[in-house]
């Protein structure tokens, strides 16, 4: 095929606009069509918008579409988790003991909106919004839109088709209910759910609180977390069971049962939240859950990508990032086998399954390491001594955390796997003992890093049982 090609993406957002702009970038004509008004088009008040955690895998896609620069203006640094003890207590976990490395804060629909600009410079990139896609044909790559301004039905056709409409995709729901191959997939809902709450500005403009870190109030079964935007408010978000608690969603129906649980979790944030029990009921729930599929090419004409192939929960901070580095991950087999769609689906996907698998699995991880571990003392001494590591040997040792968020080279599978058990080791280092203060630094790195061999020796044997 020829640079010609027309390509056919359904779903503007993050994930879609990059990829339209590498793809546009690299001459292919591109259709991109998205179902909502056009972002810029509709009033938007980004400081209160979702906020997302963009790190060194999602910097790394945008570096490549040439709109890093651009894109760390509407940044605001997070050092670390600021943990909101039960007792009123705060203490900041800092994400890596290299002082260079921390994740950043974003609007989500500000770095749509950059994106799509960026899209607009391109003159062989052409956008529909408003546009609902109704009907998907996998072996032509063409799909039936409604165009929901004049109700008229319109088809577009590409020599190839990708979908990045989101966890709720019509692409992938097409593949689902294709008789033509074998597709397989899960759904998987926590039985928790999520809604957002506002820490306004303060009277000044500035932030009410700390504004360089990620703040968690881990309860156990419930959690609190709030993130900073530009304007001096945060985005909060609390993570409550829909049922079968003593506070959950199905029973804080009145204002009175939200500011009594609120006032008992959560007395600090609660002075921050003059509209708490407004934006409560006025904003709505949302589930949480993870979805996997394969394949996520057919025929050679059509690929998923981003939260279409794999949705994940928020909780590693990892989804958005994840996708941009889906379009990293296909540009560099675009680049390899360019022309031959069939061959670079196949490969990319051999690449990247058990990637977006583990990354998946590592959210669901950090979702009850937030919520019951990162107060506790067993924890908190785990990651003291991770951050005097990579303090002190920062070319030798990096935590879980740093292997996926700040190694973007290290791919998500080997990092939950060396991760996971360097984490099993310290714990057990740490509970048995074995890590005395008489021990200098040097010498406890040592005694992790061989017990850290050690449980992955462990586990190729029982894999290979």
């Amino acid at each position: 095929m020829s640079k010609k090609d027309q390509i056919l993406i359904i779903g503007a957002g993050l994930c879609g606009s990059l990829l339209a702009l590498r793809l546009g970038q690299r001459g292919y004509n591109v259709t991109l069509v998205e179902k909502r008004p056009d972002l810029r088009d509709v009033e938007q008040d980004a400081g209160r918008s979702i906020n997302l955690a963009l790190s060194d895998r999602g910097l790394k896609g945008l570096r490549m579409g040439g709109v890093e620069k651009e894109a760390r203006k509407l940044c605001i640094p997070m050092e670390g988790r600021m943990i909101h003890h039960e007792n009123g207590n705060t203490f900041l976990t800092r994400y890596s003991g290299r002082s260079h490395e921390h994740i950043n804060s974003v609007s989500r629909p500000g770095l749509n909106m950059l994106l799509l600009d960026a899209c607009d410079e391109l003159s062989n990139i052409t956008t529909h919004f408003n546009h609902g896609c109704e009907t998907v044909d996998l072996k032509n790559a063409s799909a039936t839109f409604t165009n929901y301004k004049t109700g008229e039905t319109v088809t577009m056709q590409g020599d190839i088709l990708f979908g990045t409409d989101g966890a709720g995709s019509s692409v992938r729901k097409s593949m689902f209910m294709s008789r033509e191959f074998l597709f397989s997939f899960s759904q998987n809902w926590l039985t928790h759910g999520y809604k957002e709450i506002t820490i306004p500005p303060a009277e000044d403009g500035g932030f009410r609180t700390d504004d360089d870190a990620l703040h968690i109030w881990p309860r156990g079964e419930d959690m609190l977390i709030a993130l900073p935007n530009l304007d001096g408010s945060f985005t909060v978000t609390l993570f409550l069971p829909f049922s079968n608690s003593d506070y959950c969603f199905d029973n804080l129906t009145t204002e009175e049962k939200v500011m009594e649980y609120f006032s008992k979790e959560y007395p600090d944030a609660v002075e921050l939240m003059p509209d708490l029990a407004k934006e409560f009921f006025e904003n709505p729930t949302g589930p949480l859950g993870t979805i996997k599929c394969s394949p996520w090419s057919t025929n050679g004409k059509t690929l998923i990508l981003g939260d279409a192939a794999h949705a994940v929960v928020p909780f590693y901070g990892q989804g958005m990032n994840c996708s941009f580095e889906d379009v990293y991950v296909l540009d560099q087999y675009i680049e390899r086998y360019e022309g031959d769609w069939p061959k670079i689906f196949s490969e990319y996907e051999k690449e990247r399954k058990k990637d977006a698998d583990a990354i998946a699995d590592l959210a669901l991880d950090n979702f009850h390491e937030m919520k019951e571990h990162t107060a506790s003392d067993l924890f908190q001494a785990k990651r003291k001594l991770e951050l005097q590591f990579e303090i002190e040997f920062p070319d030798e040792y990096n935590s879980k955390y740093s292997l996926v968020t700040f190694n973007e080279n290290i791919p998500y599978s080997e990092a939950m796997r060396r991760g996971r058990a360097q984490d099993k080791a310290i714990l057990n280092l740490l509970a048995d003992g074995k890590l005395s203060d008489e021990m200098s630094l040097k010498a406890k790195l040592e005694v992790v890093l061989k017990e850290t061999e050690e449980v992955l020796n462990d586990d190729a044997v029982i894999k290979n049982l």
